[in-house]
């Protein structure tokens, strides 16, 4: 019996979970921005306000080595003038692209500010990713809440989104909750996703072409040439965008990356939809969601990192695993729908977990 206890204090200990908070500057406007710091024994995650983001992520290597597995910075310049904005933050109020920056709900037509190609891409030129979001401490993380206005970048309706971050154990491995929850007080459409940049070896610019990925997805939305989706559901079977065996990522990846809709073939948030491992350092990430969709985004830019773990565009040393709703699925009938109501709450949540995987 001496043992038993001694086992279960000792996985208590290691799942004891500290929340610090420090303050991490201004932004543009002047408003104060914080830092939290999530950290069990072998897990740590940073989270800013600004952009309900998450900026840093360390966890151990097959030899127990611990680094940072995802991009980011330690100063609060960097994302405001950065060249990539969007890294690790949270993304809304419309995730990905919709098309000509217009949609029609309700008989009436929105019209949102394009910022890629003629198109709205992450809720326009100011979206959620460029906000101050309020924070409160929980008991093993931290809840973000921000209030986006009746037009806000043209979308109807008062919306509140509140974002759990939430250090957790899954199978006695570090696991990071992220959950969603949206309530308006008029029809509008949501889609919210977390756009991490990960990568899992203990160099940071270290090109990802060599990891290994599977995505539990039999079909998959085509897009143009500006990355709309056609309308079409279409299998991955023969194409470069098949993941249902695992298999690098450099196998047959597109001449410009990944930056493709999965259709996932179930979307429980008990169940691993995607998994990619790092064969050098052992580490893996799996995926767990209740979302439909999975926007898998491995940038392939020629320009070499500036520097280590600054938040530019840094080549293949990066992919992204976006949980979400279908990219322009306000204008897509057949895709699910994003629209959310006055009284029905959004609801929706993701799970990171990362394990160590023995030669």
């Amino acid at each position: 019996m001496a043992s038993i206890a001694w086992w279960i204090a000792g996985a208590a200990a290691l799942h004891a979970v500290t929340v610090t908070v420090q303050p991490w500057g201004k932004d543009a406007a002047g408003d104060a921005v914080e830092l939290y710091t999530l950290k069990d024994l072998n897990a740590e995650v940073q989270l800013t306000t600004y952009g309900a983001r998450i900026v840093s992520i360390r966890v151990p290597d097959r030899s127990g080595q611990m680094s940072n597995v995802v991009l980011g910075s330690g100063t609060l310049n960097d994302y405001l003038g950065g060249r990539t904005p969007f890294m690790g933050a949270t993304i809304g109020r419309f995730a990905n692209r919709i098309a000509g920056g217009e949609f029609h709900l309700d008989g009436k037509t929105y019209e949102i500010p394009k910022n890629n190609a003629g198109n709205t891409l992450h809720g326009g030129t100011i979206g959620f990713d460029r906000k101050v979001w309020s924070a409160k401490t929980i008991a093993d993380g931290v809840v973000m809440t921000l209030v986006s206005a009746d037009g806000d970048m043209g979308f109807p309706g008062n919306l509140t989104v509140s974002v759990t971050f939430s250090l957790r154990r899954q199978h006695g491995a570090p696991a990071l909750f992220i959950g969603y929850t949206a309530k308006t007080d008029r029809a509008t459409v949501v889609n919210l996703t977390n756009h991490t940049y990960f990568n899992l070896a203990d160099d940071p610019s270290t090109p990802v072409f060599d990891d290994i990925a599977r995505i539990d997805a039999d079909k998959y939305t085509p897009v143009d040439a500006k990355g709309i989706p056609t309308g079409t559901i279409e299998p991955v079977e023969g194409t470069v965008f098949d993941f249902r065996e695992a298999h690098p990522i450099a196998k047959s990846i597109p001449d410009r990356g990944y930056d493709q809709n999965f259709v996932l073939r179930e979307h429980k948030a008990s169940v691993a939809v995607a998994e990619v491992s790092d064969p050098v350092s052992g580490r893996d990430v799996q995926v767990f969601t209740d979302q439909p969709g999975l926007q898998f985004y491995v940038p392939k830019f020629s320009a070499p990192p500036s520097s280590v773990n600054s938040p530019v565009r840094r080549g293949t040393a990066a992919f992204c695993l976006e949980t979400q709703h279908f990219p322009d699925s306000p204008n897509q009938p057949n895709f699910p729908s994003t629209t959310v109501l006055p009284g029905t709450p959004f609801h929706s949540s993701t799970t990171y977990v990362f394990t160590v995987k023995r030669k």
